[in-house]
C-alpha cells in the first residue's frame, strides 16, 4: 500500500511535528495531541471537561470572542478527549492561518476555565446525560462496560449525575497544568502545508517550552478484575425495544492474530451482508440491525455484539448468535463470501486514506494506539491473504459463546436468554 507517510521532525523545543503535504485546496488542518485522558484523570469528567472548556475563554479572549473570530476567518474547531489522549483540531484557510493560530495558541496555553461558562457547559451536559439515561442503548452500553472492566477501571467507571456537580475550575486547571504542555504533545499539519504555515506553527508551538509541566505523561495500567455475573437485566418498561449487548474480553491490537481476526469479525457481524445480519435480520426478522466488532482499549480488546429487538426475541437472538459462531467453527467459509468481505474491507481502507485529513487521522491513530508504521501494510496483507482454513481456525480459537456476557435493558419477558 503506497500510503503517504508524514514528514517527521522535532521542533526546537522538542515537540514532534508531523507534516502531511497533500490536497489541492488552500486549506490546512492542525492537530495537537496531548497524552492525557480518562486513564490519567483524578476525578470523573476531569479530562473531558478540561478539554471541552478550552474554547470557553482564555486570559486573552472571551468565549464569545473566540467563537466570533473563528467564524469570521472561516475556521472550524474540534475538541476531543479519549482514554489516553486529548486533542484539539482546527481547520483553517491558508490565507487566514496566521490570524487563527494565535487564538488556538491562547486556548492551548492560557485557558481561564471561567466559572460562569463552566456552569453553562455543565448544565447542557447534565441535561444531555439525563436524556441519554432514558435511552436503552446508552444504559446497556454503560452496564456492558461495567461488566467487562469493573467499577475501578477507567473504562468501567460510570458517570453519575452528582459527578457534574463536583466539577470545578480548579480541578480542570490541575489537569490542564499536568498534561497540556510542550513536553507532552505532538502536532500534525495536513493539507496544502506551505513554508509560511510551518514557520507560524514553529513560532507559536515549537520555539520555547510552554505549559506548567516539563514531564511527559506515563501511560497508566489498570488491572481488569475477573468477570462476575454473565447475565444482567436492567428493567425499563417504557422502552419500545430492548437493547442487547453481548461480549467478552479478547486479544489486543498488538497480538499477531488481531488483523486476521478483524476479517473474521467483519464476516461474522461487521457489515450489512454479515452472518448475523443475514440470519437474525433478513431470515428471522428479529431486529432491524445487529453488529459485531472488535473494540480496542489499552492492553486489551473486547469482542462486542449489539442489537435492539423486541423483548420476546431475547432467547432466540442469543441462540442464533451462538449458532453462527458454531457454524464458523465447523464449516469453511465459501470463497465467494470471503471475497465479498475482502472487497468491503479494502474499500473501507481506501476511503480512509483518500484525503490529507484522512491521512492525518490514520497516522495519529498509529501514534495514539502505540502501533508501528507497518500496521496498515500488515492490515492490507491480512485482508488479502487470509484463507478459509485460517478463518475457521480463528473462529475455533476466539469465538467462545460460553463466555458471552449478556446485558439486556428493557422490558421483562418470559423468553429469558
Amino acid at each position: 500500500m503506497g500510503l503517504l507517510k508524514p514528514e517527521r521532525r522535532k521542533m526546537a523545543n522538542g515537540v514532534a511535528l508531523n507534516i502531511i503535504r497533500a490536497g489541492k485546496e488552500d486549506v490546512v488542518r492542525l492537530d495537537i495531541i496531548f497524552r492525557g485522558g480518562r486513564y490519567q484523570q483524578s476525578f470523573q469528567l476531569q479530562a473531558m471537561m478540561a478539554n471541552r472548556m478550552l474554547r470557553e475563554g482564555t486570559r486573552s479572549y472571551t468565549s464569545a470572542q473566540i467563537a466570533e473570530k473563528l467564524d469570521y476567518y472561516g475556521a472550524w474547531l474540534e475538541l476531543s478527549s479519549g482514554m489516553e489522549y486529548s486533542s484539539l483540531s482546527v481547520y483553517s484557510l491558508n490565507k487566514y492561518f496566521s490570524q487563527v493560530m494565535p487564538i488556538v495558541e491562547s486556548m492551548v496555553k492560557e485557558p481561564a476555565f471561567p466559572e460562569q461558562e463552566l456552569q453553562v457547559v455543565l448544565s447542557a451536559n447534565r441535561q444531555q446525560y439525563q436524556v441519554n439515561s432514558r435511552k436503552g442503548d446508552f444504559v446497556a452500553q454503560k452496564y456492558f462496560y461495567l461488566s467487562m472492566f469493573g467499577s475501578e477501571h477507567p473504562r468501567g467507571k460510570t458517570v453519575a449525575l452528582d459527578d457534574y456537580d463536583a466539577v470545578t475550575p480548579d480541578k480542570l486547571r490541575s489537569f490542564h497544568d499536568a498534561f497540556y504542555c510542550s513536553a507532552n504533545c505532538s502536532i500534525y499539519l495536513s493539507g496544502k502545508v506551505t513554508d509560511d504555515i510551518l514557520r507560524e506553527t514553529e513560532r507559536l508551538f515549537g520555539s520555547d517550552l510552554w505549559g506548567k509541566s516539563r514531564l511527559r505523561a506515563e501511560f497508566m495500567h489498570y488491572r481488569i478484575p475477573p468477570q462476575g455475573e454473565k447475565e444482567l437485566f436492567v428493567e425499563r418498561n417504557e422502552s419500545m425495544q430492548n437493547s442487547f449487548r453481548y461480549g467478552y474480553l479478547t486479544i489486543s491490537q498488538s497480538h499477531p492474530d488481531y488483523l486476521k481476526l478483524r476479517v473474521l469479525l467483519t464476516l461474522f457481524g461487521g457489515y450489512f451482508g454479515s452472518r448475523l445480519m443475514s440470519n437474525i435480520r433478513e431470515d428471522k426478522g428479529y431486529t432491524y440491525g445487529i453488529s459485531a466488532a472488535l473494540l480496542f482499549y489499552p492492553g486489551t480488546g473486547v469482542l462486542a455484539i449489539a442489537t435492539e429487538a423486541d423483548a420476546r426475541h431475547a432467547g432466540n437472538i442469543t441462540r442464533e448468535i451462538a449458532r453462527e459462531m458454531q457454524r464458523l467453527k465447523d464449516e469453511p467459509v465459501a470463497d465467494a463470501e470471503l471475497s465479498m468481505v475482502r472487497n468491503y474491507m479494502l474499500g473501507q481502507m481506501c476511503r480512509s486514506f483518500e484525503g490529507p485529513f484522512s491521512l492525518a487521522d490514520a497516522w495519529s491513530f498509529i501514534e495514539t494506539n502505540h502501533l508501528d508504521d507497518d500496521y496498515y501494510l500488515r492490515a492490507l496483507e491480512a485482508v488479502q491473504g487470509v484463507t478459509p482454513d485460517e478463518i475457521r481456525q480463528l473462529a475455533r480459537e476466539y469465538l467462545r459463546p460460553e463466555e458471552l456476557v449478556k446485558v439486556i435493558v428493557g422490558k421483562k419477558n418470559a423468553n429469558k436468554p
